[in-house]
Protein backbone atom coordinates (compact mmCIF):
# COMPACT_ATOMS: atom_id res chain seq x y z
CA UNK A 1 0.00 0.00 0.00
CA UNK A 2 1.28 3.47 -0.88
CA UNK A 3 2.40 5.73 1.97
CA UNK A 4 2.42 8.89 -0.16
CA UNK A 5 0.88 11.88 1.62
CA UNK A 6 -0.10 14.50 -0.95
CA UNK A 7 -0.59 17.08 1.81
CA UNK A 8 3.17 16.99 2.40
CA UNK A 9 4.20 17.50 -1.23
CA UNK A 10 4.68 20.98 -2.67
CA UNK A 11 5.39 20.00 -6.29
CA UNK A 12 4.52 17.16 -8.64
CA UNK A 13 6.08 17.03 -12.12
CA UNK A 14 4.04 15.90 -15.14
CA UNK A 15 5.62 13.81 -17.87
CA UNK A 16 3.81 12.61 -21.04
CA UNK A 17 2.94 8.92 -20.94
CA UNK A 18 4.09 8.34 -24.51
CA UNK A 19 7.61 9.62 -23.75
CA UNK A 20 9.09 6.83 -21.58
CA UNK A 21 12.64 8.11 -22.08
CA UNK A 22 11.67 11.04 -19.84
CA UNK A 23 10.33 9.04 -16.89
CA UNK A 24 13.66 8.46 -15.16
CA UNK A 25 14.85 12.02 -15.75
CA UNK A 26 11.61 13.36 -14.28
CA UNK A 27 12.01 11.23 -11.14
CA UNK A 28 15.52 12.57 -10.69
CA UNK A 29 14.28 16.14 -11.12
CA UNK A 30 11.36 15.97 -8.65
CA UNK A 31 11.87 13.77 -5.61
CA UNK A 32 8.42 14.57 -4.24
CA UNK A 33 6.77 12.74 -7.11
CA UNK A 34 6.05 12.62 -10.83
CA UNK A 35 2.78 12.19 -12.70
CA UNK A 36 2.86 10.04 -15.83
CA UNK A 37 0.11 11.69 -17.85
CA UNK A 38 -2.24 9.43 -19.79
CA UNK A 39 -4.72 12.24 -20.50
CA UNK A 40 -4.16 15.68 -22.05
CA UNK A 41 -0.46 15.23 -22.88
CA UNK A 42 -1.13 12.09 -24.96
CA UNK A 43 -2.71 12.23 -28.45
CA UNK A 44 -5.82 10.07 -28.91
CA UNK A 45 -3.99 7.57 -31.10
CA UNK A 46 -1.29 7.11 -28.46
CA UNK A 47 -3.40 6.20 -25.42
CA UNK A 48 -2.77 2.43 -25.52
CA UNK A 49 0.94 2.90 -26.08
CA UNK A 50 1.22 5.44 -23.24
CA UNK A 51 -0.64 3.14 -20.86
CA UNK A 52 1.68 0.26 -21.73
CA UNK A 53 4.76 2.44 -21.20
CA UNK A 54 3.44 3.63 -17.82
CA UNK A 55 2.64 0.14 -16.56
CA UNK A 56 6.01 -1.10 -17.78
CA UNK A 57 7.77 1.64 -15.84
CA UNK A 58 5.82 0.76 -12.70
CA UNK A 59 6.98 -2.85 -12.94
CA UNK A 60 10.62 -1.94 -13.54
CA UNK A 61 11.05 1.12 -11.34
CA UNK A 62 13.41 1.00 -8.42
CA UNK A 63 13.61 3.14 -5.34
CA UNK A 64 13.18 6.86 -5.82
CA UNK A 65 10.52 9.48 -6.33
CA UNK A 66 6.89 8.37 -6.10
CA UNK A 67 5.15 7.71 -9.41
CA UNK A 68 1.52 8.71 -9.93
CA UNK A 69 -0.66 8.19 -12.98
CA UNK A 70 -3.09 10.74 -14.39
CA UNK A 71 -6.02 8.77 -15.71
CA UNK A 72 -8.28 9.87 -18.53
CA UNK A 73 -11.53 11.55 -17.51
CA UNK A 74 -14.30 9.22 -16.38
CA UNK A 75 -17.00 8.74 -18.98
CA UNK A 76 -14.49 8.24 -21.78
CA UNK A 77 -13.40 4.96 -23.35
CA UNK A 78 -9.71 5.55 -22.49
CA UNK A 79 -10.68 5.95 -18.82
CA UNK A 80 -12.39 2.56 -18.85
CA UNK A 81 -9.25 1.07 -20.38
CA UNK A 82 -7.11 2.77 -17.72
CA UNK A 83 -9.18 1.36 -14.86
CA UNK A 84 -9.32 -2.12 -16.40
CA UNK A 85 -5.54 -2.12 -16.79
CA UNK A 86 -5.01 -1.03 -13.19
CA UNK A 87 -7.36 -3.71 -11.92
CA UNK A 88 -5.17 -6.34 -13.61
CA UNK A 89 -1.78 -4.68 -13.04
CA UNK A 90 0.96 -6.53 -11.16
CA UNK A 91 2.57 -3.24 -10.07
CA UNK A 92 0.61 -0.26 -8.80
CA UNK A 93 1.43 3.46 -8.89
CA UNK A 94 2.00 5.42 -5.70
CA UNK A 95 -1.09 7.51 -6.38
CA UNK A 96 -3.57 8.64 -9.02
CA UNK A 97 -4.46 12.00 -10.49
CA UNK A 98 -8.13 12.06 -11.50
CA UNK A 99 -9.00 14.44 -14.33
CA UNK A 100 -12.23 16.43 -14.50
CA UNK A 101 -13.81 15.18 -11.27
CA UNK A 102 -17.38 16.45 -10.99
CA UNK A 103 -18.94 14.52 -8.08
CA UNK A 104 -18.03 12.25 -5.15
CA UNK A 105 -19.38 9.38 -7.24
CA UNK A 106 -16.32 9.73 -9.50
CA UNK A 107 -14.10 9.01 -6.50
CA UNK A 108 -16.24 6.01 -5.53
CA UNK A 109 -16.03 4.52 -9.03
CA UNK A 110 -12.25 4.75 -9.14
CA UNK A 111 -11.84 3.26 -5.66
CA UNK A 112 -14.15 0.38 -6.52
CA UNK A 113 -11.92 -0.56 -9.47
CA UNK A 114 -8.66 -0.59 -7.52
CA UNK A 115 -7.28 -3.71 -5.82
CA UNK A 116 -5.97 -1.53 -2.97
CA UNK A 117 -6.48 2.08 -1.82
CA UNK A 118 -4.23 4.70 -3.41
CA UNK A 119 -3.70 8.41 -2.65
CA UNK A 120 -5.84 10.52 -4.96
CA UNK A 121 -5.45 14.01 -6.41
CA UNK A 122 -8.92 14.98 -7.65
CA UNK A 123 -8.72 17.83 -10.16
CA UNK A 124 -11.55 20.37 -10.42
CA UNK A 125 -11.78 21.41 -14.09
CA UNK A 126 -15.43 22.32 -14.74
CA UNK A 127 -18.21 24.50 -13.39
CA UNK A 128 -20.01 21.37 -12.19
CA UNK A 129 -16.91 20.18 -10.39
CA UNK A 130 -16.43 23.58 -8.80
CA UNK A 131 -20.03 23.53 -7.56
CA UNK A 132 -19.41 20.13 -5.93
CA UNK A 133 -15.89 20.88 -4.66
CA UNK A 134 -16.80 20.68 -0.94
CA UNK A 135 -18.54 17.33 -1.39
CA UNK A 136 -15.65 16.01 -3.49
CA UNK A 137 -13.06 17.08 -0.90
CA UNK A 138 -15.11 15.53 1.90
CA UNK A 139 -15.13 12.21 0.01
CA UNK A 140 -11.32 12.10 -0.13
CA UNK A 141 -9.15 10.30 2.42
CA UNK A 142 -6.47 11.84 4.66
CA UNK A 143 -3.38 12.41 2.55
CA UNK A 144 -5.43 13.06 -0.60
CA UNK A 145 -5.74 16.46 -2.30
CA UNK A 146 -7.77 18.62 -4.64
CA UNK A 147 -6.29 20.09 -7.79
CA UNK A 148 -7.21 23.29 -9.59
CA UNK A 149 -7.46 22.72 -13.36
CA UNK A 150 -7.48 26.34 -14.41
CA UNK A 151 -7.30 26.07 -18.20
CA UNK A 152 -10.25 23.72 -18.69
CA UNK A 153 -12.22 25.44 -15.94
CA UNK A 154 -11.72 28.84 -17.56
CA UNK A 155 -12.99 27.43 -20.87
CA UNK A 156 -16.03 25.91 -19.18
CA UNK A 157 -16.79 29.16 -17.35
CA UNK A 158 -16.22 31.29 -20.45
CA UNK A 159 -13.58 33.17 -18.46
CA UNK A 160 -10.12 34.38 -19.39
CA UNK A 161 -7.29 32.13 -18.23
CA UNK A 162 -5.70 34.81 -16.07
CA UNK A 163 -5.26 35.61 -12.38
CA UNK A 164 -8.17 38.01 -11.76
CA UNK A 165 -10.92 36.04 -13.56
CA UNK A 166 -9.89 32.82 -11.79
CA UNK A 167 -9.27 34.24 -8.32
CA UNK A 168 -12.73 33.31 -6.99
CA UNK A 169 -12.61 29.72 -8.36
CA UNK A 170 -9.11 29.28 -6.93
CA UNK A 171 -10.31 30.48 -3.53
CA UNK A 172 -13.29 28.11 -3.73
CA UNK A 173 -11.03 25.11 -4.32
CA UNK A 174 -8.76 26.12 -1.43
CA UNK A 175 -11.76 26.58 0.87
CA UNK A 176 -13.14 23.15 -0.04
CA UNK A 177 -9.76 21.48 0.57
CA UNK A 178 -9.21 23.32 3.85
CA UNK A 179 -12.68 22.45 5.16
CA UNK A 180 -11.89 18.76 4.62
CA UNK A 181 -8.27 19.21 5.79
CA UNK A 182 -6.89 18.05 2.46
CA UNK A 183 -4.09 19.41 0.30
CA UNK A 184 -4.65 21.70 -2.69
CA UNK A 185 -2.49 21.91 -5.83
CA UNK A 186 -2.58 24.83 -8.25
CA UNK A 187 -2.55 24.56 -12.04
CA UNK A 188 0.86 24.48 -13.80
CA UNK A 189 2.49 27.69 -14.99
CA UNK A 190 2.51 27.42 -18.78
CA UNK A 191 5.13 30.05 -19.69
CA UNK A 192 8.23 27.84 -19.53
CA UNK A 193 10.72 30.68 -20.06
CA UNK A 194 9.24 32.98 -17.41
CA UNK A 195 10.72 31.87 -14.08
CA UNK A 196 9.96 35.23 -12.46
CA UNK A 197 6.29 34.84 -13.40
CA UNK A 198 6.30 31.28 -12.02
CA UNK A 199 7.73 32.44 -8.71
CA UNK A 200 5.27 35.32 -8.48
CA UNK A 201 2.23 33.14 -9.16
CA UNK A 202 3.48 30.42 -6.80
CA UNK A 203 3.85 33.00 -4.04
CA UNK A 204 0.32 34.22 -4.74
CA UNK A 205 -1.25 30.77 -4.58
CA UNK A 206 0.69 29.90 -1.44
CA UNK A 207 -0.64 33.06 0.18
CA UNK A 208 -4.14 32.06 -0.95
CA UNK A 209 -3.84 28.72 0.85
CA UNK A 210 -2.67 26.23 -1.76
CA UNK A 211 -0.29 23.61 -0.41
CA UNK A 212 1.45 22.89 -3.72
CA UNK A 213 1.72 23.67 -7.41
CA UNK A 214 1.96 21.31 -10.37
CA UNK A 215 4.89 21.52 -12.81
CA UNK A 216 5.26 20.62 -16.48
CA UNK A 217 9.04 21.07 -16.84
CA UNK A 218 11.95 20.01 -14.60
CA UNK A 219 13.20 23.61 -14.44
CA UNK A 220 9.99 24.59 -12.64
CA UNK A 221 10.50 22.23 -9.71
CA UNK A 222 13.13 24.12 -7.72
CA UNK A 223 11.39 27.53 -7.91
CA UNK A 224 8.08 26.01 -6.78
CA UNK A 225 9.64 24.09 -3.91
CA UNK A 226 11.65 27.08 -2.72
CA UNK A 227 8.52 29.23 -2.48
CA UNK A 228 6.62 26.56 -0.55
CA UNK A 229 9.50 25.73 1.82
CA UNK A 230 8.47 26.64 5.39
CA UNK A 231 10.16 29.69 6.83
CA UNK A 232 12.02 29.78 10.14
CA UNK A 233 8.99 31.00 12.10
CA UNK A 234 6.77 28.19 10.82
CA UNK A 235 9.40 25.55 11.60
CA UNK A 236 9.95 26.90 15.11
CA UNK A 237 6.24 26.96 15.88
CA UNK A 238 5.78 23.41 14.58
CA UNK A 239 8.62 22.19 16.78
CA UNK A 240 7.13 23.94 19.85
CA UNK A 241 3.70 22.52 19.12
CA UNK A 242 4.92 18.94 18.85
CA UNK A 243 7.07 19.39 21.95
CA UNK A 244 3.93 20.46 23.83
CA UNK A 245 2.15 17.34 22.57
CA UNK A 246 4.99 15.15 23.80
CA UNK A 247 5.05 16.89 27.19
CA UNK A 248 1.31 16.28 27.61
CA UNK A 249 1.97 12.52 27.31
CA UNK A 250 -1.48 11.81 25.95
CA UNK A 251 -3.27 14.40 28.05
CA UNK A 252 -4.68 17.76 26.98
CA UNK A 253 -1.95 19.71 25.18
CA UNK A 254 -1.85 23.50 24.98
CA UNK A 255 0.36 26.03 23.25
CA UNK A 256 0.14 29.77 23.85
CA UNK A 257 -3.14 29.23 25.70
CA UNK A 258 -4.80 27.22 22.92
CA UNK A 259 -5.66 23.54 22.85
CA UNK A 260 -3.85 21.36 20.32
CA UNK A 261 -6.01 18.86 18.48
CA UNK A 262 -4.95 16.02 16.18
CA UNK A 263 -5.37 17.93 12.87
CA UNK A 264 -3.23 20.79 14.17
CA UNK A 265 -0.54 18.34 15.24
CA UNK A 266 -0.67 16.64 11.84
CA UNK A 267 -0.24 20.01 10.11
CA UNK A 268 2.81 20.67 12.28
CA UNK A 269 4.34 17.33 11.31
CA UNK A 270 3.81 18.19 7.66
CA UNK A 271 5.61 21.52 8.13
CA UNK A 272 8.64 19.69 9.52
CA UNK A 273 8.48 17.11 6.73
CA UNK A 274 8.51 19.89 4.13
CA UNK A 275 11.45 21.53 5.87
CA UNK A 276 13.32 18.22 5.76
CA UNK A 277 12.46 17.82 2.06
CA UNK A 278 13.87 21.29 1.40
CA UNK A 279 17.12 20.41 3.17
CA UNK A 280 17.39 17.11 1.28
CA UNK A 281 16.95 18.97 -2.01
CA UNK A 282 19.80 21.32 -1.17
CA UNK A 283 17.54 24.34 -0.69
CA UNK A 284 18.31 26.96 1.96
CA UNK A 285 17.65 25.71 5.47
CA UNK A 286 14.31 27.29 6.52
CA UNK A 287 15.60 27.47 10.05
CA UNK A 288 18.27 29.93 8.93
CA UNK A 289 16.66 31.91 6.12
CA UNK A 290 13.41 33.66 5.43
CA UNK A 291 10.76 32.56 2.97
CA UNK A 292 11.76 32.58 -0.70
Amino acid sequence: MSTLDLCEASCLLFVPGHRPERFGKARAACREGIVIDLEDAVPPAGKDEARAHALGHLRARGAGAPVLLRLNALGTVPALDDLAALARADAMPDGLVLAKVEAPRDIEIVRACLPAPLPLLAVIESARGLHAAHAIAASLSPGDALGFGGADLAADLGAEFAWEPLLAPRAAVVAAAAAARRGAFDVPWLALDDTAGLRAETARVRALGFTGKLAIHPAQVAPIRSVFAPDAEAVARAERLLAAMDAAAGGVARLDGRMIDAPVAQAARRVLTRAAHARDAGQPDPGQTGRA
